[in-house]
């Protein structure tokens, strides 16, 4: 069940979807039109089996529109997004239907069925109420506009801060500016200028956090000064890219959609139909941490302030320095720095030794690489996962290194989720946005960025072992507020003692790493 990305062009995408849409469209309306009254099979579990060719599309395709995009693509993308979100109305706000499917949740308790399928029913009517079945067909009319709009925008916010991200790099002329960086980054950050055809240049690509990595090694303060403005005000400079307009319209939007169903606000809306339930509650697990979180920011700016005025810098603590002083104080405190750790952190052996190491220990899995099967980009790798007993599972694809035409940030996807109705195996992928070495260097990275590796396999084995019957109720088709455990918890395996021995070792040696390093990491991450 492998995407043939060797088969798949960008000009399939179009008349994939469209045909996706068409078919779907047909099957929701033989079922609504079934004559027969509505039973559990021919509502829920129709509606379950339909839309696989659209589904099976649109993971390919929003995939891409992330992790691999292009101009043509995002053109598609402008054009088909709001199409997307009116087939979605067309069925979540089919009277028919929706009747058909009140009346099996107004009965469910009497229907004999067992307590997954009676969540199903009522995870059905939840969805097209807050879709907006129940509204009048004048309301249904304005939601659909506002719907419309929306994605329109959405996609137009997400093409806008890719492009504000690649042209918000910083370029720097004189090599002088990049002290402190080491061999490696330097000779990276000249490789990126050549990509760009920016000869005898070097390019500091942005990340898509607000803080960059290369804020704690750069020695130049006017240098991170421009690295942290040219990464918060990327989408602020009154150019194509700006997406201040965009991000108060969608707010308008979506606060008039609230109120349209019934919600004072769409954080009420959100948050109903999640662990918190309301707004209140959410903000009060915020609120009831900041008396801490203030007196630790306070202790960290005062000690990054005494070792500035200790070296006699002659300036207040800003933004930009942050992360180099922060960089600093942990070396003073922990005797501990990137440039110590990093060695022991290859991404191969992170992966392998750590991440498979991990998963196999706890569940019983082995990867293997599969080279044979195509990819969207040369930097994916494919593995082949087996359950304990040598089962063939799923399919996983890993996209770690930073482009420019890859959204930010970290997620997991996938081209075909489990379900035990439709026959389907997982094929599920990981992204990242590591910063990728120059030719023929080790890709050595942070604790933070193997910790992420931990993490977001913690989503993807939660796809993976998923062993449920219906589409809607797979995987990670839970709370979103929920979602995170499975991967909070994995990233904590990546400081076990017995997971860090297998493949924290030096890239050149082979060494495991020092039993002093090893506490000084524990002490400063609070690993008891």
């Amino acid at each position: 069940q492998a995407p043939a990305f060797d088969k798949i062009h960008t000009e399939d995408f179009q008349p994939a979807l469209e045909e996706g849409m068409r078919v779907q469209i047909a099957e929701v309306g033989t079922i609504a039109a079934d004559a027969a009254p509505p039973t559990f099979d021919n509502t829920i579990v129709a509606l379950e089996r339909s839309g696989q060719l659209l589904t099976r599309a649109n993971n390919v395709f929003g995939a891409l529109t992330q992790a691999n995009t292009s101009d043509t693509l995002q053109g598609l993308q402008t054009e088909l997004a709001p199409r997307l979100a009116a087939h979605s109305d067309a069925i979540r706000m089919n009277p028919v239907l929706f009747a058909r499917i009140k009346t099996l949740y107004d009965a469910r308790a009497t229907l004999g069925l067992d307590t997954v399928q009676q969540f199903l029913v009522e995870r059905y009517y939840k969805d097209f109420v807050r879709a907006g079945a129940l509204l009048s067909d004048a309301d249904k009319s304005k939601l659909r506009a506002l719907n419309e709009e929306e994605s329109r925008l959405s996609t137009g916010f997400q093409i806008r801060l890719l492009a504000a991200t690649k042209a918000g790099a910083l370029v720097l002329s004189d090599k002088a500016e990049l002290a402190g960086m080491s061999e490696g980054d330097i000779t990276a950050a000249a490789d990126a200028a050549k990509e760009r055809k920016l000869a005898g240049q070097w390019v500091l690509p942005l990340q898509n956090t607000t803080q960059q990595p290369y804020q704690v090694s750069l020695a130049n303060r006017a240098v991170r000064e421009r690295l942290y403005r040219a990464s918060t005000e990327r989408a602020e400079r009154g150019d194509s890219n700006d997406t201040r307009a965009l991000v108060v319209r969608l707010a308008a939007l979506r606060a008039d959609r609230a109120k349209l169903l019934g919600f004072p606000s769409i954080a009420a809306w959100v948050l109903d139909d999640q662990m918190a339930k309301t707004p209140a509650r959410a903000l009060k697990l915020l609120t009831d941490m900041v008396p801490a979180i203030n007196a630790r920011v306070a202790a960290e700016s005062a000690a990054m302030q005494a070792l500035v005025d200790q070296q006699k810098g002659g300036f207040t603590i800003e933004p930009w320095d942050w992360q180099h002083y922060a960089e600093q104080v942990r070396r003073a405190q922990y005797a501990l720095d990137d440039s110590q750790l990093k060695p022991y952190f290859e991404l191969d052996r992170v992966l392998k030794d750590g991440v498979f190491f991990a998963a196999h220990e706890l569940f019983g899995l082995t990867f293997t690489e599969r080279k044979d099967l195509p990819v969207y980009q040369p930097d994916v790798r494919v593995f082949e996962v087996f359950d304990a007993d040598r089962t063939s599972m799923a399919l996983w694809y890993c996209d770690y290194f930073k482009r420019d035409n890859k959204s930010g940030g970290a997620w997991e996807g996938s081209f075909v989720d489990y379900a035990g109705l439709l026959k389907a195996k997982a094929v599920i992928y990981n992204v990242a946005n590591f910063s990728k070495p120059a030719a023929g260097q080790p890709a050595l990275l942070s604790y933070d960025d193997a910790s992420t590796m931990f993490h977001e396999m913690g989503h993807a084995l939660h796809a993976m072992l998923a062993r449920v019957e219906y589409p809607r109720l797979t995987g990670t088709s839970v709370s979103t507020d929920f979602v995170e455990l499975p991967s909070q918890h994995n990233e904590h395996w990546a400081l076990d003692a017995r997971v860090l021995g297998n493949y924290a070792r030096h890239y050149q040696t082979g060494q495991p790493m020092p039993a002093e390093l090893v506490a000084k990491l524990k002490n400063e991450a609070k690993v008891i």
